[in-house]
């Protein structure tokens, strides 16, 4: 037990917009004290899967430069996707699917099996957060909620398309008991519509065919110039009347120090059960 020293590690889906990245980074910063100071877990980083560095693989290097003999990896991702069940595992040598394999090639993203014992954490829905965030996001912009209809506007997944929407549907069931929206809608923004704001154009107009208002939501871990701005905003600028028929902000589920509280809650509750081994 006093040879164990156990690491964490954020892993994000990573961006091509330096502020989606410093959201990320700024979480790390924001959960590092607390979580150090209980002293079960010395280290913590934080890894983009792709599209920039530091990547899981480099990481994962690091902390077996660093003598570490356990990791405990928290995935800041929405809900499951092929990312959180197929990729990463491949990706820590915990799962070999050819097709997968292949997949990461093509998109150059390197893969490690590392030294250290590694132990993924669930995703952010199991900490039951989202619809907290989303109510708070909602009643922020809000006006007459008996007037209003709620659209939510996801990345979105072919495979887990069900999961998704159940998602979706349980966050406006708190959003209609804490704000009182009862009508609601979801979207997608991400690849599943090839990055069509028309998508989000044809959701607010489902709740607006109801509704004389439409609050938009974007159910999006931080933001990203191309999805709040160029994608979202295209597809509520292509309303009739968006102006005064639509309540938007660009904004995203970070910063909520809830996800903090459920980083460092995750995080000690699956170091504490390695040190208990």
């Amino acid at each position: 037990m006093s040879q164990q020293k156990i690491g964490l590690l954020l892993v994000n889906h990573g961006s091509h917009s330096a502020t989606w990245r410093n959201a990320l980074l700024d979480l790390e910063a924001r959960v590092r004290e607390p979580i150090l100071a209980g002293k079960t877990i010395e280290g913590i980083k934080t890894a983009f899967m792709e599209y920039t560095e530091p990547s899981i693989a480099t990481q994962m290097k690091a902390f077996d430069q660093e003598g570490f003999t356990d990791v405990v990896i928290v995935p800041i991702f929405l809900t499951i996707s092929p990312h959180s069940a197929d990729d990463i595992p491949t990706i820590l040598g915990q799962k070999h699917d050819e097709e997968v394999v292949q997949a990461l090639e093509e998109e150059k993203i390197e893969r490690y099996t590392p030294n250290a014992r590694t132990h993924l954490t669930p995703l952010l829905d199991f900490s039951n957060t989202l619809p907290g965030n989303v109510a708070r996001r909602c009643q922020e912009l809000s006006r007459q909620p008996a007037n209003e209809g709620l659209v939510l506007i996801g990345y979105g997944d072919a495979t887990y398309l069900n999961e998704w929407g159940e998602l979706f549907d349980k966050v406006a069931e708190h959003v209609k008991q804490e704000v009182g929206i009862g009508e609601h809608t979801y979207g997608w923004c991400g690849h599943l519509v090839h990055y069509n704001p028309d998508e989000t154009t044809k959701a607010i107009n489902a709740v607006l065919a109801k509704k004389e208002t439409a609050v938009v939501i974007p159910i999006l871990v931080a933001y990203d110039e191309m999805f709040q701005k160029n994608i979202i905003g295209r597809g509520i600028a292509q309303v009739e009347n968006s102006q005064e028929r639509i309540l938007y902000r660009p904004d995203a589920i970070l910063p909520d120090s809830a996800v903090e509280d459920w980083v460092i809650s995750i995080s000690g509750e699956f170091a504490h059960s390695i040190v208990q081994v």
